[in-house]
């Protein structure tokens, strides 16, 4: 079998360290559903078996990447807000047909890794 090169700075590996954990495709996910700002709250709600440790690591990761936006109010008690940025909108469509691609193809993965697990 051929090796595959390395290249430094690959968009895919580079795109996919920054988000291409479970966590932050359902984040984008759940944002985009809402259509609206979400509070970490309602957002851990959301998002079963989420950790508040995780949600917040991977919100920030989000906003570091520009897929979402925080804004802060200044009230007692505080309250701050997620949505989506223009870049994070536009993920959504590759979200949809990766989740729709999931469906579709789950039995056949689960059936194929079964079986190789039973050799």
């Amino acid at each position: 079998m051929k090796k595959r090169i390395v290249i430094e700075g690959c968009p895919l590996r580079t795109v996919m360290d920054r988000f291409g954990d479970k966590w932050s495709i359902l984040v984008l996910q759940t944002l985009g559903e809402e259509e609206k700002p979400m509070r970490f709250n309602d957002l851990g709600r959301d998002i079963e078996d989420i950790s508040q440790k995780m949600l917040a690591s991977t919100l920030r990761t989000l906003e570091e990447c520009g897929l979402i936006s925080r804004e802060a109010f200044l009230e007692i008690p505080p309250r701050v807000e997620y949505q989506l940025t223009d870049m994070g909108k536009s993920l959504l469509p590759l979200i949809k047909n990766l989740i729709e691609w999931s469906t579709d193809h789950l039995e056949l993965i689960n059936t194929a890794c079964a079986s190789k697990n039973e050799k």
